[in-house]
C-alpha cells in the first residue's frame, strides 16, 4: 500500500474518533504527523491538504525510526 492511501486511512480513523467525540476538522487546531522517511511528504501532505481549509491547523512533522505495526505515516 502506498503511502497516499495510508494517509487517506489516518484521516479515515481520524473522522470516525472525531464525529464519536462530536468534533470535525474544522475543531483542529494543531495536528502531529510521524513519517518512517521525509521521502512520503510531498505524497502525505498533498492528502493533508485536502482534508483541512485555509487557515491550516499548525502542524509538526517528523520522521522517526519505525512506527507501532509496521505503519509508514502516523497522524494525531
Amino acid at each position: 500500500m502506498d503511502i497516499t492511501t495510508k494517509t487517506h486511512k489516518c484521516f479515515a480513523h481520524l473522522h470516525d474518533v472525531m464525529n464519536e467525540a462530536g468534533v470535525s476538522l474544522d475543531d483542529v487546531v494543531k495536528v502531529n504527523v510521524y513519517l518512517t522517511g521525509m521521502k512520503y511528504f510531498a505524497e502525505m501532505n498533498a492528502v493533508y491538504e485536502k482534508q483541512f481549509t485555509t487557515p491550516y491547523p499548525t502542524r509538526t512533522c517528523v520522521a522517526v525510526l519505525g512506527l507501532p505495526l509496521e505503519a509508514d505515516v502516523e497522524i494525531e
